[in-house]
């Protein structure tokens, strides 16, 4: 029996750029802006020429478009765009505050400026009022805490499908709210009264 043969591990190949470019032709563009449909290896020559590596940047079009650059350079550029686009996205979480039917106002206060908080940072809410053992005779106690929140956060936040049940608690969602800039209304200009001996 053979010995099993040692796992090694191959170099990583570069996807659509140089000689592993799959197409039979491409629309090459160059650095002087000059560019035109040629047979892929004849491409791939010319950008070498210039002491540049040819890189697919539109696979899907027809011809495919590839364009003579660095390839470390289009590389960094790269991860500057993704850097970017991730900044620009915003993960909206779902922050949860819990209370209990009998919270007193201290408490309470503490945890709506928490909820504050998590609506003006874009996240949304979960309220939750959980009750313990007998607790669940009372209800209505857990309903009206959550309807004073409600109240509490109209100016930055809205329930999303009212106070439900589940099992041994009471909750709410609360999304933000986008504050609208009001519209400046514009002066009217007032009548100048009639001269007297004008005809109207």
């Amino acid at each position: 029996m053979r010995p099993p043969r040692p796992f090694v591990r191959r170099p990583r190949i570069r996807e659509n750029v140089n000689e592993a470019i799959r197409f039979r032709e491409v629309r090459a563009v160059f650095p002087d802006g000059s560019n035109a449909v040629m047979p892929t290896s004849e491409a791939i020559a010319r950008a070498k020429d210039l002491g540049l590596d040819l890189i697919v940047i539109a696979p899907t079009a027809q011809p495919p478009v590839a364009k003579a650059m660095d390839y470390g350079q289009w590389q960094y550029e790269e991860k500057k765009k993704k850097n970017e686009a991730k900044k620009k996205q915003h993960v909206i979480l779902v922050k949860e505050v819990k209370f209990r039917p009998n919270t007193d106002d201290h408490d309470y206060d503490f945890k709506r400026k928490h909820a504050e908080r998590f609506l003006s940072e874009g996240n949304r809410v979960k309220a939750v009022v959980q009750f313990r053992g007998r607790e669940i005779a009372h209800t209505d106690l857990g309903r009206r805490l959550l309807e004073r929140l409600a109240k509490d956060l109209t100016d930055i936040g809205q329930v999303e499908g009212g106070i439900r049940m589940e099992g041994r608690m009471a909750l709410m969602i609360v999304s933000p709210v986008k504050a609208d800039k009001p519209k400046a209304e514009k002066p009217k200009a007032e009548a100048k009264p009639a001269s007297p001996g004008s005809t109207g």
